[in-house]
């Protein structure tokens, strides 16, 4: 595990192991506190961040190490300087980075110049980190002894794609409803399948949302208007209508449903008030794992991960 990129960077024992060490953190995070000491890490981010910024920066303090935060007004990759030039300077002065930005091209090309981890803190083709926060907080709400349905319900963008190959990785079952134009993307769900043909997780893709979340155990959904493109909101919310996450739609699912968001969400469009701040809801579960996991990413990539337990 050199880089997180992309889920499917990762095999099914390396997910197993920072699903496994995240939950260990959650329990006893002070047996890490010394796991990162001495490291700085830079935080690139072209777009806004609550969770995945102050979820980094506390993780990687928190262990001991430091961080420097770059915003889009410090420099802009690919226009003020290029990206390649930009990551080996900074592979001069740094022990790794975490990368939030527009095009997943910007990532790519910034792992192949700097050759120290790596992080994908979100871009437009994958969200990893996050999906790795949900499977935590799946774990944690089912005790069931079948694997459980996952449900998503919404727009095919970076979450999907990102939660489509973790289940394909772990031999999951996700059902999906988007509408016919707003799919998660062909040539990653081509791989998934391909992945589950081996792995025995059960992809279905669906436009109706009633189907999808029939039975299921969890129901996800995401903002259907995405930062850059707000130029696309009046199109995309008529796309999406009867695509929103209400006290009906749940209804429809298992009795003991978990409702799923990664935030920030937007009332009233992809899900209601009342859902979001019902029993059903484990949105802040979610967002408080995403501190976990990224400390546990962060210590497969950078730190040691041995004899924690007797720290």
């Amino acid at each position: 595990m050199k880089h997180l990129i992309s889920v499917d960077d990762l095999t099914a024992g390396e997910i197993g192991e920072i699903l496994s060490l995240a939950a260990r953190i959650k329990k006893n995070p002070g047996a890490y506190r010394e796991k990162l000491q001495g490291k700085v890490f830079g935080l690139i981010f072209e777009k806004p961040s609550t969770r995945t910024l102050v979820s980094f920066e506390v993780g990687i303090q928190s262990m001991g190490g430091g961080t420097i935060f770059m915003g889009p007004g410090d420099f802009q990759l690919g226009v003020r300087e290029e990206v390649k030039d930009v990551a080996r300077v900074l592979e001069r002065y740094l022990d790794g980075v975490v990368l939030r930005t527009f095009s997943h091209g910007t990532i790519t090309t910034f792992e192949r110049y700097f050759h120290k981890p790596v992080i994908n803190g979100l871009s437009d083709f994958e969200h990893p980190c996050q999906a790795l926060a949900d499977f935590l907080t799946i774990r944690e709400h089912f005790k069931g002894p079948q694997k459980p349905v996952l449900a998503f319900v919404g727009d095919g963008n970076n979450v999907l794609n990102s939660l489509i190959l973790l289940t394909a990785k772990l031999g999951g079952r996700i059902r999906y409803a988007t509408p016919g134009r707003f799919e998660p993307h062909a040539g990653l769900v081509k791989k998934a399948r391909e992945i589950a043909g081996k792995s025995g997780a059960s992809i279905e893709a669906l436009t109706d949302p009633r189907e999808a979340v029939k039975g299921a155990d969890f129901v996800y959904t995401d903002v259907w208007v995405s930062m850059g493109e707000e130029k696309k909101r009046k199109t995309k919310i008529k796309s999406f209508k009867g695509f929103q996450v209400n006290s009906e739609l749940l209804g429809r699912a298992s009795r003991s449903v978990k409702a799923l968001h990664c935030l920030p969400a937007h009332r009233g469009e992809e899900i209601t008030e009342e859902v979001l701040e019902g029993k059903s809801s484990i949105v802040f579960d979610q967002a408080e794992n995403r501190l976990h996991v990224q400390k546990a990413v962060l210590i497969q990539l950078c730190g040691q991960n041995s004899s924690e337990e007797s720290e």
